[in-house]
């Protein structure tokens, strides 16, 4: 059997031992106790991630965090990943995109190159989150997200661990199943820092450019390139190419 075969095994049974998991801090050293190398958190530094972020530094877990600048953050972006290295006491590595590559992107679809076209758009998202990501993600075994179910219909059926065979490890969702409302309810319980914007009704928050506040009773991700068909609208972070398992 190869190594896919065996993490993909591995990703099953650490999926079911999460879902039994009673609360965070279980599921979290369930993923420490089953999966053997690097462990890596990418935060985005949104509510979902603030949570897994307070969870892990409260347990002085191993995990490793980093964060993706794009180059095209809000301020308010910048000030909450200040004040959470503060307020937490833990360093987050922050990941950019490669400088030629943002050059070439940009000589070749102008600086809003994204708005014309979906293609164009997942270009820049290529180049200043997927790549990156991809650096970020070297020799890692498993790879932590705050993606949950409820937050849009492409995320409807997300596992709590999977094997992702295009990053070639183990990619883990702990709290898959979370609704919104347990995830403020957490962050109120523990005084964590937050982005100011979620204040002014923005409840996902991404590049500046490519951001909007939504309105009462649209979908949280709408203010996300929502110029686009919703059912297209992922930056490729979290694609499902290939099926579930790369979710």
């Amino acid at each position: 059997m190869d190594r896919s075969s065996d993490q993909a095994d591995l990703a099953k049974t650490l999926n079911e031992a999460l879902a039994e998991a009673e609360n965070l801090s279980s599921r979290l050293q369930a993923i420490e106790n089953t999966i053997a190398g690097r462990v890596f958190f990418s935060t985005s530094l949104g509510l979902e991630d603030q949570v897994l972020l307070h969870a892990i530094a409260k347990a002085q877990s191993r995990i490793e965090v980093f964060t993706l600048d794009t180059g095209r953050q809000f301020p308010e972006t910048y000030d909450v990943l200040s004040r959470s290295e503060r307020v937490l006491g833990t360093r987050i590595r922050v990941v950019f995109p490669d400088a030629g590559d943002v050059e070439e992107l940009v000589a070749r679809d102008g600086v809003f190159g994204f708005r014309y076209s979906v293609e164009q758009r997942k270009a820049c998202c290529h180049v200043r989150k997927v790549l990156p990501l991809q650096r970020a993600l070297d020799g890692a075994a498993g790879w932590v997200t705050g993606v949950r179910r409820e937050q849009s219909t492409t995320r409807g059926e997300t596992p709590f661990a999977a094997f992702d065979a295009q990053q070639n490890l183990i990619k883990l969702n702990p709290i898959a199943d979370w609704t919104l409302d347990r995830v403020e309810a957490y962050i109120a319980e523990h005084s964590v820092p937050v982005n100011a914007l979620h204040a002014h009704g923005f409840p996902s928050i991404g590049c500046q450019p490519c951001t909007r506040a939504i309105e009462p009773g649209e979908d949280i991700r709408a203010g996300r390139w929502w110029w686009e068909d919703e059912n297209r609208k992922e930056c490729g972070l979290h694609n499902r190419p290939g099926g579930s398992r790369n979710l």
